[in-house]
C-alpha cells in the first residue's frame, strides 16, 4: 500500500487458543477445591479423628474424579457426534435445496457489509465446491467448530485429574493434623489460598487481569464452599 512502511520484523500475534483445556481444568479444579472441603468440614464436627475424615475424603475424591471425568468424556463425545450429524444434514440440504442454501451464504456475506455484486461473486466461489460450502455453513451459519476426535479421553483425564489435584488441597491438613477442628481451619485457609492462586493463573493464561480473576475465583469458590459447608453442618445437626 502506498505510503505505508513495511516493518523489518514481522508482527508476531499472540493469542491463547487452549480454551477447551482451560475450561476442563477450571471445571475439575473448582469442584475439587470445594466439594471435598465441604465434605470434610461437614463431618469434622461429628468425627473428631482426622484419619476417618481423610478416608471419607479420599473415597469421595476417587468417586468424584471418575464421575467428573466420565461427564467430560460424554460431553466431548456429544459435541463430536452433534457436529457430525449437523454436517451430514448440511450436505443433504445442499443437495435438496441448493438455491436456498446459496441464498443463506449470500445473506451472510451481505451482512458483513459486502455489496450485492461482491457478495454474489464470493458466494459463487464458495458454492463451487460442495465440501468447502459445507465447511462454510458449519462455521458461519451454525457457529460450530469441528471438534477434535481425540478430545473425549483427553477431556476426561483433564477434568478428573484436575478434580483430584484440587481435592487434595483441602484434605491435606487432615492428613497432617490429628485434631479435626484445627485441621478444619487450616483446610479453609489452604482452600482459599489455592482458589486465589488458581484464579490468578487462569487470568494469566486467558489474558485477563490476574488480580480480578483471582478475586472472582475466591469469591465464587468461597461462596460455593460456604454454602456446601453450611448444608453439610445442617444435615449433621451442628
Amino acid at each position: 500500500m502506498r505510503g505505508t512502511r513495511i516493518p523489518r520484523q514481522a508482527h508476531e500475534e499472540r493469542h491463547f487458543t487452549a480454551t477447551a483445556t482451560v475450561r476442563d481444568i477450571v471445571i475439575g479444579m473448582s469442584d475439587g477445591l470445594t466439594v471435598p472441603f465441604a465434605l470434610a468440614a461437614g463431618i469434622s464436627g461429628a468425627i473428631a479423628v482426622s484419619h476417618v475424615i481423610v478416608t471419607a475424603g479420599v473415597a469421595e475424591l476417587a468417586a468424584g474424579g471418575i464421575s467428573m471425568g466420565l461427564g467430560g468424556y460424554l460431553a466431548a463425545r456429544t459435541d463430536f457426534e452433534h457436529y457430525g450429524s449437523e454436517r451430514t444434514r448440511e450436505f443433504a440440504e445442499i443437495d435438496d435445496v441448493p438455491r436456498d442454501e446459496a441464498r443463506e451464504v449470500f445473506k451472510i456475506f451481505h451482512g458483513y457489509g459486502l455489496s450485492d455484486q461482491d457478495a454474489e461473486r464470493v458466494t459463487t466461489a464458495i458454492t463451487s465446491d460442495k465440501r468447502r460450502w459445507v465447511d462454510f455453513m458449519m462455521r458461519f451459519e451454525l457457529q460450530l467448530d469441528k471438534p477434535d476426535k481425540k478430545r473425549a479421553p483427553v477431556s476426561a483425564l483433564t477434568i478428573g485429574g484436575a478434580y483430584v489435584a484440587g481435592g487434595i488441597v483441602p484434605l491435606l491438613p487432615y492428613m497432617l493434623v490429628q485434631n479435626a477442628t484445627l485441621a478444619l481451619y487450616y483446610s479453609a485457609g489452604f482452600t482459599l489460598l489455592a482458589l486465589f492462586l488458581f484464579g490468578a493463573l487462569k487470568g494469566k493464561l486467558t489474558g485477563l487481569a490476574w488480580v480480578r480473576s483471582a478475586l472472582q475465583t475466591v469469591a465464587i469458590g468461597g461462596i460455593a464452599a460456604g454454602v456446601a459447608f453450611a448444608i453439610a453442618r445442617l444435615v449433621n445437626g451442628h
